[in-house]
């Protein structure tokens, strides 16, 4: 008989494989070009988030920059607070003979590239925030798809480890995107024409190469005028351990948020980098601060993904690693120095990683039907796209208004160690 190929699932009904829960472990080609793929699409995410939008908005509005700055980025996460759940919905209801999520993250991928070249030509606040939008709307077609591959695919005795692969996939994207776009000399075109390319190709190699069991038309979710408008609502009563997690994953992403929005404006205002350093931008502050960032979660992120494994514990890994990020916030408003800002971001990075790793993986084991988990799973990404409405306009108002960056990060510290506390309360995980 013929092995199956690299990658692929035994033969079974397709109702089974597509779901039922996984039981079959996943092999390295699936990780490698799943990682890839989240690399890619984090960068499109990252990369402008973090640098290139607060750039472009410097250039256009430099005297109101922080509040212009604001109006982008919430535009920017409204629109992916629906787009996620909605196209999450859209791909549980696929019946495709290609499966439920290759085509959706072809599209995401394709649309995505499309949109960074959009955004790259932007010459007012309005322009970038349009392309900005368009972004958030593409690339959440492709997460979507790309966060329900784990529980179609991945059995609960490997999700700490793919959990831990997906959260290094987030890090490693800053990192090298901005890396890419700092030694591209061109304007801002040239450098999301780079990340636009990376896209493309590491999502087609994704649909060439993974497997996506198609769902038999009649046991798809009916797709209909009361699924589409509900797709923002899970019933945190009936499943309240769905909402629990929900609530702390919205906790600990506000307060991470909180403390890294405005890292370019902290490091360029407050800090003094480029007084500190002549000829060098902020934006390779940011860098410094990401890499060291990468370097200690690379170190805890896979040890934490695998401990809580073999342990089949999650809640303790996230309580504690909820509290060792809210360390290193607390640290940025103590001591707004750049050698303070380099211990931080070790902090921030050991705690960060744990908790990418294993919170991904627990939210994984709350969802509440097998059919529903792309538009669940996008419900849960409200959680992510959430703070990121809030922050920046919170930003805005703590830095303008109430204390500047000191004040900015003990309310970041707070609100992080509340969603550490609340993850107690989940009773169907250990």
């Amino acid at each position: 008989m013929t092995a199956p190929p690299a990658g692929a699932l035994p033969v079974e009904p397709a109702t089974t494989l597509a779901l039922g829960e996984p039981t079959e472990r996943v092999d390295r080609r699936y990780s490698s070009l799943y990682t890839a793929a989240s690399i890619a699409l984090w960068m499109g995410f990252n990369v402008p988030g973090q640098v290139l939008i607060a750039e472009q908005i410097a250039e256009i509005d430099p005297a109101r920059k922080e509040s212009s700055l604001a109006i982008v980025l919430s535009i920017g996460a409204v629109v992916s607070l629906i787009a996620n759940p909605l196209f999450g919905a859209l791909s549980d209801a696929t019946t495709s003979r290609f499966g439920r999520r290759r085509p959706w993250a072809l599209a995401g991928g394709l649309g995505g590239a499309l949109a960074l070249l959009v955004l790259s030509t932007g010459q007012s606040v309005w322009a970038v925030t349009l392309g900005w939008s368009l972004c958030q709307l593409t690339l959440n077609i492709l997460l979507a798809a790309l966060m329900a591959m784990v529980p179609d695919r991945v059995p609960v005795s490997q999700r700490g480890f793919i959990s831990a692969l997906a959260g290094i996939a987030q890090v490693l994207a800053t990192i090298l995107g901005l890396a890419i776009v700092t030694a591209i000399a061109g304007g801002f075109v040239a450098k999301y024409a780079a990340l636009a390319v990376v896209l493309v190709a590491a999502v087609t190699l994704l649909v060439l190469g993974v497997a996506d069991p198609p769902v038999p038309r009649g046991d798809a979710p009916p797709m209909s005028l009361r699924r589409l408008t509900g797709v923002l609502w899970v019933n945190p009563v009936r499943h309240a351990d769905f909402g629990w997690a929900w609530l702390t994953r919205f906790l600990v992403m506000l307060g991470y948020a909180v403390g890294t929005t405005y890292l370019l404006y902290f490091l360029r205002d407050a800090v003094g980098y480029e007084e500190l350093f002549p000829g060098h931008g902020a934006d390779e502050g940011v860098l410094w601060l990401n890499a060291i960032a990468g370097g200690t979660l690379l170190l805890t992120i896979v040890i934490g993904g695998v401990a809580s494994d073999r342990l089949q514990r999650r809640k303790i890994f996230v309580m504690v690693s909820s509290a060792v990020v809210a360390v290193g916030l607390l640290v940025l408003g103590l001591s707004p120095t750049w050698p303070a800002a380099l211990v931080a971001a070790a902090i921030l990075g050991a705690g960060f990683g744990v908790y990418l790793a294993v919170d991904v993986a627990l939210i994984t084991e709350v969802l509440p039907t097998a059919a529903d988990r792309g538009k669940d799973l996008g419900v849960i990404n409200i959680a992510n796209t959430l703070p990121q409405t809030v922050a920046p306009a919170l930003c805005g108002l703590l830095v303008t208004y109430a204390g500047g960056y000191p004040t900015m990060f003990a309310v970041a510290t707070v609100i992080t160690l509340l969603g550490a506390v609340l993850v107690h309360p989940i009773r169907g995980v250990r």
